[in-house]
């Protein structure tokens, strides 16, 4: 037994045993799980080799070694060679039993000593007494009971779900991101959700990439991030969007000499046009041929002087009419980037009384549409982007659900969901602002990017490079059979449709980011798909979490929150009392409301519940009922691979 209070020689002959003799699996892993061994390298072997058990695939030592490389965990294991050590230190297979005796009950001692930590500090709360004593006699009485918990059965997508990879971003947006994420302490997936959103603005309507054949993407995206009030949101759009805004006024500065010239001939045409007219309709019998010919000229030449229209970006809380006569005026291009969801009700026909979709489904796509106006003829948009950034309340993403057309019209699969962890809480105070020098160089990118292509009406095409269309066909093969009945994303399938186009887009924005003055005279490489796929990942995480929470009843979703408490706080044990004062809420107003989410977490194996002692006296407050958490919930996630290999997510 080794001071760390694990016996090494014991766990390298259990796994050594099983290494050899595959057959004991069985019985070795009812036994012992990852976190009963000591080493750490053993732990996260042992959980590969459960694993590789649990999928059917013999553990081998020749097996296993494939398995750990192609992980890229050989390394830390020590190397194919220590796996050779593990098997020649075995006496025999036939006593991987007493081994896995000894390495179980040094496992339970450690517990044990971890409960006294655990204990001291409990005492050390402010917690009441008679809590206090039954939350440790529940602990001991775990201790004292080994193993005993049901397999975890899975709550849904919602937990450990991965952070925004900032790191993917080119430089300058990837410090404003970080930078903008740690000032205002909120989850990177904000600023870089609304990062995607800025260049989708800057470059949406102007930029296409042109994948093959005929199949060009548009570089415009619709991106939603939800969060509960409180979590600084707009802080962070202010952060993020104020380069756009400051673009926008220098189209407008710069536009203002056309359009007061256009004014000024309108008007003086106009007037020689009334003239034209008065004189024609005054004159004799004889001329008036001659001066209505001339009236109609200069009529046609005063309708034909078009004013140019004030410049506009972005948009807040518009109506779907609205949004429609905008793209039809800035040349199909606008975006509404907002720290609410109140647009999802104004689509839902809070006004009008009648959803309409239409513009927000086209816009995307990018499909013709047609703009009916009552002061002048119809208008035809030939390729509207339209772009959106928002952040909303999760009781918006609930709602939007069952908004009529939402989901069954398509306008759902079409947004980029990201649910990040609620931060609010647990904010450090007095963060380093934003350093002046990164601000300012994302100011100078993205505002060169909106100038640099505002002038294009026809939109710029991007190319792939060889490579980078090879990755995108590979990143089809790997999406279809997901989308098959049965498969990953079957449920939603109408989201997962549209994921490789998404990439693609996402790929156009970075590349574009890379090259802020003249990315639109390059290629797109096979990194920027690369990095493009890896973001891509990160949102198909967050739209199984969205879609999972958009179709969960109250009791999952708020055991959904439960486990988040549990898991944020790293809590082993607790009492109903305690849990409540952690997550009360608009959803959880009393403890009667905490009990269908507590019985939800104890019917996936969570949790377990154990009987209070009775009160020390007559008359005296009942404890609270005390939980215990399956241990599994605070080992790191982990993802069974095709070949039956787990690797931490």
């Amino acid at each position: 037994m080794t001071s760390a209070g694990y016996d090494l020689a014991a766990e390298q002959a259990v796994i050594g045993a099983a290494l050899l003799a595959p057959n004991l699996m069985h019985d070795l892993a009812a036994v012992l799980a990852p976190d009963d061994f000591g080493r750490p390298a053993h732990s996260v072997l042992w959980s590969v080799m459960c694993a590789m058990h649990a999928a059917g695939i013999p553990t081998d030592p020749i097996t296993v070694t494939a398995h750990l490389a192609e992980a890229g965990d050989l390394g830390k294991m020590g190397g194919a060679p220590y796996l050779h050590t593990l098997t020649a230190e075995v006496p025999t297979a036939a006593n991987a039993g007493h081994y896995a005796g000894i390495v179980a009950d040094l496992a339970r001692r450690r517990k044990v000593a971890d409960l006294g930590t655990q204990l001291t500090r409990l005492a050390a709360s402010s917690a009441d007494t008679a809590e206090l004593v039954a939350t440790g006699r529940a602990m001991l009485d775990d201790a004292e009971v080994p193993g005993g918990w049901p397999a975890l059965i899975p709550l849904g997508r919602g937990r450990h779900l991965p952070t925004f990879p900032v790191e993917l971003l080119p430089e300058w947006l990837a410090a404003q991101v970080g930078a903008v994420a740690e000032f205002t302490q909120t989850p990177a997936d904000l600023a870089g959700s609304l990062a995607l959103a800025c260049l989708s603005t800057a470059a949406g309507g102007r930029a296409e990439v042109e994948v093959r054949g005929s199949w060009r993407e548009p570089t415009n995206l619709y991106t939603v991030v939800v969060l509960p009030p409180g979590s600084r949101k707009s802080a962070v759009f202010a952060a993020m969007v104020a380069p756009i805004l400051a673009a926008e006024k220098a189209l407008i500065e710069r536009t203002a000499p056309a359009i007061i010239e256009a004014e000024l001939s309108a008007k003086v045409a106009g007037k020689a046009a009334e003239k034209a007219a008065l004189a024609a309709a005054n004159a004799d019998a004889a001329g008036r041929d001659t001066l209505i010919a001339e009236a109609t000229a200069a009529a046609m030449n005063a309708e034909a002087i078009t004013v140019p229209v004030k410049p506009r970006l972005v948009a807040d809380d518009v109506t779907s009419e609205t949004a429609a006569s905008l793209l039809a005026e800035q040349g199909g291009r606008l975006a509404v980037l907002s720290p609410e969801g109140g647009i999802f009700a104004t689509i839902a026909g809070r006004y009008s009384g009648t959803p309409n979709l239409e513009v927000f489904l086209k816009g995307h796509a990018g499909d013709l549409m047609r703009v009916d106006r009552r002061s002048r003829e119809a208008e035809h948009v030939d390729k509207p982007a339209l772009t959106m950034g928002l952040a909303v309340q999760p009781e918006i993403l609930r709602d939007i659900a069952n908004m009529p057309g939402f989901r069954g019209l398509g306008l759902l699969a079409r947004i980029l969901f990201a649910l990040p962890e609620n931060t609010v809480g647990r904010r450090k105070v007095g963060t380093d602002p934003i350093p002046t020098e990164v601000a300012a160089e994302y100011h100078a990118n993205l505002h060169a990017l909106v100038l640099t292509l505002a002038e294009w009406t026809d939109p710029a095409l991007l190319m792939l490079t060889p490579d980078a269309n090879a990755r995108v066909l590979n990143i089809e093969r790997e999406v279809e059979p997901r989308l098959a009945p049965g498969g990953a994303w079957a449920h939603i399938v109408d989201w997962g449709s549209k994921y490789t186009g998404a990439v693609v887009r996402i790929a156009g924005l970075l590349h574009l980011a890379e090259h802020p003055r003249h990315g639109w005279g390059s290629t797109i490489s096979a990194d920027a798909i690369d990095r493009a796929a890896r973001i891509g990942e990160f949102y198909a995480a967050h739209a199984l979490a969205a879609f999972d929470d958009m179709g969960a009843d109250a009791a999952t979703r708020n055991a959904r929150h439960v486990l988040a408490w549990i898991e944020r706080t790293h809590t082993s044990a607790f009492t109903k009392r305690e849990a409540f004062r952690a997550v009360q809420s608009a959803q959880i107003k009393t403890t009667a409301d905490l009990d269908p989410a507590l019985a939800v977490l104890e019917a996936h194996g969570y949790l377990r519940q154990l009987d209070p002692p009775a009160p020390k006296r007559a008359g005296g407050r009942p404890p609270s009922p005390s939980f215990l958490v399956h241990p599994e919930v605070h080992q790191p996630a982990a993802t069974v691979h095709p070949l039956g290999a787990r690797r931490a997510s």
